[in-house]
């Protein structure tokens, strides 16, 4: 229910915002959901758009589960990216068979070794990982700025687009849905969504992350390597992230570009659907649709409705504040059950009597 209230509030708090500023929230709704899913075409955007969103959600579960708060998501997502986009671009003439795979597997290396620092120093040095993790963002962000601009080109602002051989792009798919950028690692989102789900719930690695994450004292008492499983959450979570990246470096933009010093979005929206899903991997898979439709929707409103697409950068704030201000929603409803119990109670009293 905490999910669910927390959409419906932040819906009905940039409704507000519509009314105050004079614009009309039902044709600005109205908008948004016929961009979001009002033809084939923005269908297909809008899963396009959560498909980085669901590995990097996955990523951000993994770490939470362990007991970590992995605010790296973003630069390790353009770890993954940039490391993706260089293999595809330097295999040029070999067959896809080889490339593709390659690619993927080197962008999700990448994110896990780039989340691996933070992990080997929480584990041997009771570092900080949020810290070390904001800090590293920077880092990813400078380092791939130099790459690109003096290792991959020549003081250029983008890298060459990588060839079909790297490509996650289906022509089936992109005829299906009138020409979006809708890609095949959705396919993939939703494998690795299952995977993550079996491997937190039904195996003995998900078993020992859930208890270092209760407790690493308790764990390493019980004869669980709490310093191995701490680095292997973050590396888990990390690969995931990084799989997030190579989903745009090889799926929606086929190149990568300057950051201008600013992280990958999907990092941090990663994080938001991770805890409007519940840490769930079902849940994080339709939390990263709405948020895709979220924002594929709203760069139609201003052309449909006349209203600023900021509105839904602000329910969507609204959303993830409740999300993670779920005390205020349980609080009421937690008083509305104990009225209902006190209300039965009188009832059940007076006919004693």
């Amino acid at each position: 229910m905490v999910p669910l209230l927390s959409i419906v509030i932040g819906l009905v708090f940039g409704a507000i915002i519509m009314l105050v500023f004079g614009y009309n929230p039902i044709e600005g709704y109205k908008a948004l959901l016929t961009g979001a899913l009002g033809n084939p075409f923005n269908i297909g955007q809008t899963i396009r758009a959560a498909t980085p969103l669901i590995f990097t959600g996955l990523g951000f579960a993994v770490a939470y589960t362990a007991g970590f708060f992995n605010i790296g998501l973003a630069g390790q997502a353009l770890a993954g990216w940039l490391v993706s986009v260089w293999i595809g671009i330097s295999l040029p003439d070999s067959p896809g068979w080889l490339v593709l795979p390659l690619a993927i597997l080197g962008g999700t290396i990448a994110g896990a070794l780039w989340a691996g620092i933070a992990g080997v120093l929480k584990a041997f040095f009771d570092t900080s990982e949020v810290i070390v993790t904001i800090m590293l963002n920077y880092v990813a962000i400078y380092i791939s700025d130099h790459i690109i601009r003096n290792v991959i080109t020549d003081r250029a602002d983008a890298t060459p687009f990588v060839g079909e051989n790297a490509s996650l792009r289906l022509q089936w798919l992109t005829d299906l849905t009138n020409g979006s950028t809708i890609h095949g690692g959705i396919f993939l989102a939703l494998i690795f969504a299952v995977l993550v789900s079996i491997l937190l719930q039904r195996t003995t690695v998900g078993f020992e992350l859930r208890s270092v994450g209760f407790n690493k004292h308790a764990a390493n008492y019980a004869g669980m390597n709490a310093k191995r499983n701490i680095i292997l959450a973050m590396l888990l979570s990390g690969g995931l992230a990084g799989l997030g990246g190579v989903m745009n470096g090889l799926g929606e933009f086929r190149n990568v570009f300057l950051t201008n010093g600013v992280a990958p979005a999907i990092g941090f929206d990663g994080l938001a659907v991770a805890l409007l899903g519940g840490l769930n991997p079902i849940g994080i898979i339709f939390a990263s649709l709405l948020f895709g439709g979220l924002k594929t929707g709203g760069t139609i409103m201003p052309l449909m409705a006349g209203v600023p697409s900021e509105i839904v950068d602000i329910a969507t704030a609204a959303i993830i504040f409740f999300v993670g201000a779920n005390y205020v929603i349980t609080y009421f409803m937690d008083r509305r059950e104990k009225s209902k119990l006190s209300n039965t109670e009188v009832i059940v009293q007076g006919g004693d009597e």
